[in-house]
């Protein structure tokens, strides 16, 4: 798999741009603040439908425009499909596949599978729960694309949840209600509010469950790949393990830490149990205690937990392991390679770390590499290299 050309309109910095593409090592050279990384991120958001350096899509239009549109030309066994996005800031963004309106973006997951490394993944290591979370999700997508209904599926529901907590929480709270109504019991009141957060907890446990036990297989199979990426590029002995802490009370929490992947149904009353054990304490807060937006991933190197012990140099190791690991799990799952894109990576690496890592990705089908200097990048990473300069992307004189 990979992409032969990709275009631009207004995103980002780039009114319009045209970048030829193909397979090998295609660098982007230039000065910071030229606009290479705009250009990773929009390959990555033709394979996620996100930015890996933004919450929403506003950002990702140039200023004064009104919408942005992302087109590649995506290669994958001798045939070709274009995929094109439209982003609409405040609006429903649109997609098309082969130019034909798809009916909601989601459906051209898949189309392009890609792994992007860039200096904001450091974040995975040091950073909170929620950009582990978000590494597992994605990750799952670029595995299966189904998942991107289960997780909106779950978020929908999580927040619907949320809201009757808080909105309920008078009659929930042993029947206190802020203003009496009319003809109606205090405990009748609070009856019908707990059936309501009952429904809600079903499909909560549901459609958790259900995301839960495809992150705990996704930890499983990414743990190999990550112990031989790590010990890679790091050239250190120190090993690299993941972990998975769940939300869920014991004995499944337990369970899952010492590397058990239960059965859905197994999941689902571990769920039931556990939201009916902190329902008063969910009540009293407003918020929803459990479920795989309260888990994390954790990271272990040697037998020290790697955020808040490991160095500079091992914390960059460890998160390029992961990208890595996830490179190789899709590479098997697909039986093609991913592109995948490294966005300013080098110049954070020492020169040993340099030299493994491209040894590592010299048999990629498709990489794309930002660089503000050329000295950083290994000489065996022959290939293309394009100048970026502000609105222009080019061969580079020589």
């Amino acid at each position: 798999m990979h992409v032969r050309h990709l275009s631009l309109i207004d995103f980002r910095s780039y009114p319009s741009a045209e970048v030829a593409l193909g397979p090998g090592v295609t660098t982007l050279l230039g000065p910071n603040g030229q606009g290479k990384t705009n250009v990773a991120e929009a390959l990555g958001y033709l394979a996620s439908l996100e930015s890996h350096r933004v919450a929403n899509d506003a950002p990702l239009v140039r200023f004064g425009a009104s919408q942005a549109i992302v087109r590649g030309a995506i290669v994958r066994d001798a045939r070709e499909t274009l995929l094109e996005l439209e982003i609409n800031p405040g609006k429903a963004n649109r997609a098309r596949l082969g130019r034909s309106p798809v009916g909601r973006p989601r459906e051209v997951l898949g189309t392009l599978r890609s792994v992007l490394f860039a200096p904001e993944d450091l974040a995975l290591v040091k950073g909170d729960p929620a950009a582990r979370r978000r590494f597992l999700d994605d990750l799952l997508v670029q595995r299966q694309p189904r998942w991107a209904g289960v997780r909106a599926d779950y978020d929908r529901i999580l927040k619907q949840r949320n809201a009757l907590l808080k909105s309920a929480a008078p009659v929930l709270r042993r029947g206190r209600r802020a203003r009496p109504v009319e003809g109606v019991s205090a405990a009748s009141e609070r009856e019908s509010a707990l059936h309501t957060l009952h429904v809600w907890n079903a499909s909560l446990a549901g459609f958790g469950a259900q995301l839960l036990y495809a992150r705990l297989r996704l930890v499983r199979d990414l743990g190999t790949h990550l112990t031989t990426a790590y010990a890679t590029v790091s050239g250190e002995d120190g090993q690299a393990l993941l972990s998975y802490r769940s939300s869920l009370a014991e004995p499944w929490a337990a369970a899952i830490a010492a590397g058990e992947v239960p059965s859905v149904e197994e999941l689902m009353a571990g769920f039931a149990e556990t939201l009916i054990a902190l329902q008063e304490n969910e009540i009293d807060r407003g918020v929803s205690l459990v479920g795989p937006h309260r888990d994390d991933l954790l990271l272990t190197l040697g037998e020290l937990p790697a955020k808040g012990y490991a160095s500079h140099g091992e914390s960059w190791s460890f998160a390029l392991g992961l990208k890595l690991a996830a490179y190789a799990l899709l590479r098997h799952d697909l039986g093609t390679d991913p592109v995948l894109v490294l966005d300013d990576v080098f110049a954070e690496l020492d020169s040993g770390r340099r030299e493994r890592l491209a040894a590592l990705i010299a048999d990629c089908e498709q990489v794309l590499i930002t660089a503000a200097v050329e000295a950083d990048i290994p000489a065996g990473l022959s290939g293309r290299t394009l100048a970026v300069t502000r609105g222009s992307i080019g061969p580079r004189e020589e």
